[in-house]
């Protein structure tokens, strides 16, 4: 059955040119009726005696509409009307939202002009900053065009208003994101009514909001731009409808010409005629309209494409043909003979436009089958799978930077679309990032298959080729070799007789073997495995799988040497950080280092014992990733190690650091002119159990936490210096008192920021991972990796949760000590009581010559106030404070010299000895083994 659509026909009835009107072969003695009480049936072009020609009276009748044409004008006319009464709607809502936005930007480019002019940030800090901006915002108000430019502080309170009786109350408005530093803009109901207004900051040099400054205009005057314009839209929307009226006037009489007043029955006529070519030819016989739409097909066409019965009218590619066929019938490109596999038929196409002699646009497309050529198209076929499985391979091979997972998608990309089990062989310094030696001991690193069962070597199973074997001869001479037969392979059989054996009554008769070659580094084989197809692999196969294979060998050699570069920078890291933690018993310390999932980073983190039971703890980053961070982290480190060994206060510290910052800068930049600028930041804190003091500085980075014991989060205030290597600011340092059991928790920027998430947006997460009491430090550590650890981290993660322990009174005791040296013997006396407290009577004489020598010297030298101090906890520490800055020096005394032997004695008898300084002088310690 053939279908027609709506046709329209042009110049006679002999030659139509187009297919616009429905068949009605249902009803030919009606249609016949109705022709003869029409006009007699006549050639086009001629006209009988008293007719009117077109355009008359035939044609103003066919536009009042009596006939399609006039249907079709009154139709458009409706469209027409429909869509430029839609236009002006919409020309008037663009233009209001023109002038909203034109609102919005004029108000936030006039506040950003007047938080940055000259003068205002200083205004705000004036005694009266109203007498000095009022004046000043009225000016910019009249010169801008807004309603109002309103200055205030940051807790909303105007300074300036155009309205003087406003001044001083709260603005009306959000001030959130300004607070923020983040400049917006928004819709609301002010003092002034409706308006639009734009909220900028005012920052301070540190970049600090000090003040706000919000512009805007009223709706009134927004909305005043669009009523203006509006009636020079309706204007432009009557005049459009106009000459929309005559366009389509014109259209409908040049229809009415075009069909030459012919009638239903005279059209149907026609078709029926086109009905009997088209249902005796057997051929396919398609018609498709210049948009793609098919407009006609004939039953062969039908039965040939087994085209659905609602064809005529849906878009060639959504008949359900495949998409060759489909894009070829709706491109209307021309083509001769193109053979076409359509389901089981072999079609050859012809297609040519039916546009080349001013017909209408589209093409005529005919079917013939052609299954004799089967063959061909299943050679044509083949050779399309190969390229597909090519192109899945470079799109599939490589996708991560790891030797075995690259190794497995090999494999996985080979089965079953070319072989039936892949496996992939390589030598185990491949798998560690270094060069193969030679030879043919290999490790099976990938294997894969349409079953699981089969008798093959496993993945992680050492093989060792014979030299007889396929897999030997390719690793030796870089080739790849074909067995087409495997059971009579007798090389390959030789290499286990009992598993080849399994392997053949398995079903598996054929083999490719390909080496992995990259240059002239053979890193292992791939094997090609056949059961299921009964043919073996042949030559055109091997061509596919040595191509196939060079392009995984390529991401695997690319694999390898990341795998070598990853793992260098890792051991290098993973040495310059701690090992073991030291003892001590101030902090109850857990801690984690998750190296970056990308390479190796600069996070560092150290814990170090102090004098005086004191302990320092420190976290670093260094920005940047690979070896050149984790060496500049590894000197960073050492020389926190040594500066704490000085007892510096954390903020001289950082500034030493800063220091030797800019100097690895100057340095690097010597050497070849164009070094990047390194950068880091580092916190460094000092825990003292006796005070329960915590000093804390930081230079660039995050905040410490600190959870109290009731389980309450907190992030102190503590000053944020600038990153180290900038130079040239002091570093500031913040006290803060910590209960005994608060954890103290420390970490770099990786925990807390990525690229999917905000700092701000980590730090609370944060406070809600560590929210909670009685939990130990390491458990702590648990709860915060598994509430903010990525998948894959960008950065690396140092994490350290510090428990915080106390010394109670019982294991200090301090004495006051006058400046007279017959002072000394109370202060062996008391220092003899209080290790007989302790049960420490063995280290009475030793700590007895020690302090005799300490206090004598402060006493001698020194300033007062004097003061001893003993501590009892992993050691004995002896202190003895003074208001002197200067420091004894260990020397050897000359046999004539009367003195300069007692610190000699001081260092002999103790573990450690030094010196630290304090605002109010110095302190000399000493720490002896307990018995």
């Amino acid at each position: 059955m053939v279908r027609f659509l709506g046709r329209s026909w042009a110049r006679s009835t002999s030659r139509p040119s187009g297919l616009r009107a429905r068949r009605r072969r249902d009803r030919p003695g009606r249609a016949h009726g109705r022709r003869t009480q029409q006009v007699p049936h006549r050639p086009a072009g001629r006209q009988g005696d008293g007719e009117q020609p077109p355009g008359s009276a035939g044609a103003r009748s066919g536009l009042g509409g009596r006939s399609v044409a006039g249907q079709v004008f009154l139709l458009q006319v409706a469209i027409v009307l429909l869509l430029v009464v839609a236009a002006a709607g919409a020309l008037v809502l663009q233009v209001r939202h023109d002038s909203t936005t034109e609102a919005r930007n004029r108000s936030l480019a006039v506040a950003e002009t007047f938080a940055d002019a000259p003068g205002t940030r200083e205004a705000l800090s004036a005694p009266d900053p109203t007498a000095v901006l009022q004046p000043r915002a009225e000016a910019a108000r009249t010169g801008s065009k807004v309603d109002f430019i309103v200055v205030m502080n940051t807790d909303g309170i105007r300074y300036t208003h155009p309205k003087p009786d406003r001044i001083g109350k709260k603005f009306v408005g959000t001030l959130g994101p300004a607070l923020a530093g983040k400049s917006f803009t928004e819709e609301i109901t002010g003092t002034l009514g409706p308006l639009v207004q734009a909220v900028v900051p005012i920052k301070a040099d540190d970049g600090k909001v000090v003040g706000l400054v919000s512009a805007g205009i009223t709706t009134e005057n927004v909305g005043g731009v669009g009523d203006r314009q509006l009636p020079l839209l309706l204007t432009a929307a009557a005049a459009a409808l106009a000459l929309a009226l005559a366009g389509t006037a014109l259209v409908s009489r040049r229809l009415l010409r075009q069909t030459h007043g012919l009638g239903p029955f005279e059209m149907t006529r026609m078709y029926e005629h086109h009905d009997a070519v088209l249902h005796a030819v057997r051929e396919g016989v398609l018609i498709v309209g210049g948009e793609g739409t098919l407009l006609l097909a004939n039953d062969e066409a039908h039965r040939l494409l087994d085209l659905p019965e609602d064809a005529e009218g849906r878009h060639v590619l959504e008949l359900g043909l495949d998409a060759g066929t489909g894009a070829l019938l709706a491109s209307g490109h021309v083509v001769t003979d193109e053979v076409r596999l359509v389901g089981d038929r072999l079609l050859a196409v012809n297609q040519r436009p039916t546009d080349l002699k001013g017909g209408p646009a589209g093409s005529v497309a005919t079917l013939r089958d052609s299954t004799e050529l089967r063959a061909v198209s299943g050679r044509a076929e083949v050779a399309r799978e190969h390229l597909k499985l090519l192109y899945d391979a470079g799109v599939g091979i490589g996708t991560t930077l790891d030797v075995t997972r690259t190794a497995e998608e090999l494999a996985e990309v080979a089965v079953p679309r070319f072989a039936d089990f892949v496996t992939v062989d390589l030598a185990e310094a491949v798998l560690s990032g270094e060069e193969p030696d030679a030879g043919t001991s290999l490790r099976r690193t990938a294997l894969s298959g349409i079953r699981k069962d089969a008798p093959l070597y496993g993945v992680g199973e050492r093989i060792g080729f014979i030299a007889s074997t396929p897999q030997a001869h390719s690793l030796g001479t870089g080739e790849a070799v074909v067995a087409p037969a495997l059971k009579e392979a007798h090389g390959w059989l030789a290499q286990d007789l009992e598993r080849t054996a399994q392997v053949v009554e398995y079903g598996i008769h054929s083999l490719i073997t390909v080496p992995l070659r990259a240059g002239h580094l053979v890193m292992g084989v791939a094997n090609f495995w056949r059961s299921e197809k009964p043919e073996p692999f042949d030559e055109e196969e091997l061509a596919l799988a040595e191509e196939l294979v060079a392009r995984a060998a390529v991401s695997i050699d690319n694999a390898r040497r990341y795998t070598r570069e990853h793992t260098m920078a890792e051991t290098l890291q993973r040495s310059l950080l701690p090992r073991n933690l030291p003892e001590q018993s101030a902090l109850d310390i857990s801690y984690r280092y998750l190296p970056a999932q990308a390479g190796v980073g600069g996070d560092w983190f150290d814990v170090l014992p102090l004098s005086g039971a004191r302990v320092a703890l420190v976290v670093g980053d260094v920005v940047g990733h690979g070896l050149h961070a984790a060496a500049t982290m590894g000197r960073l480190r050492t020389a926190v190690h040594n500066f704490s060994a000085l007892d510096l206060p954390p903020d001289e510290l950082l500034g030493l650091l800063d220091e030797l910052v800019g100097r690895i800068d100057q340095d690097e930049a010597t050497e070849d002119g164009s070094a990047a600028i390194t950068g880091a930041t580092c916190l460094y804190a000092v825990y003292d159990p006796t005070t329960r003091q915590c000093t804390v500085a930081r230079a660039g980075h995050p905040p410490p936490a600190v959870v109290r014991p009731d389980g309450s989060v907190d992030f102190p205030e503590v000053p944020a210096g600038p990153p180290l290597g900038l130079g040239g600011l002091p570093f500031e340092t913040a006290e803060l008192k910590l209960e005994e059991g608060s954890r103290l928790v420390l970490y770099t920027d990786g925990l807390v920021e990525d690229r999917e998430r905000d700092i701000d947006v980590g730090l609370e997460l944060l406070r809600t991972a560590l929210t909670g009491a009685d939990r130990s430090p390491e458990d702590t550590c648990q709860a915060v990796l598994d509430a903010l650890l990525p998948p894959r981290p960008s950065d690396d993660i140092a994490l350290i949760v510090a428990g915080t322990r106390a010394l109670g009174a019982d294991r200090i005791a301090e004495w006051r000590v006058p400046s007279d040296p017959a002072a000394v013997g109370e202060v062996r006396g008391s220092v003899t009581r209080q290790l007989t407290e302790w049960d420490l009577d063995d280290l009475a004489f030793t700590t007895e010559l020690i302090l005799s020598e300490l206090v004598t010297n402060a006493i001698r030298y020194g300033t007062g106030p004097i003061e001893v101090r003993m501590i009892l906890d992993r050691s004995l520490i002896c202190e003895v404070f003074d208001g002197s800055n200067t420091s004894p020096h260990l020397r050897y005394a000359a046999s004539t010299d009367e003195g300069g032997r007692g610190l000699f004695l001081v260092a002999q008898l103790t573990e450690r000895w030094g010196t630290r300084y304090t605002p109010a002088g110095k302190v000399l310690w000493t720490e002896q083994a307990l018995p």
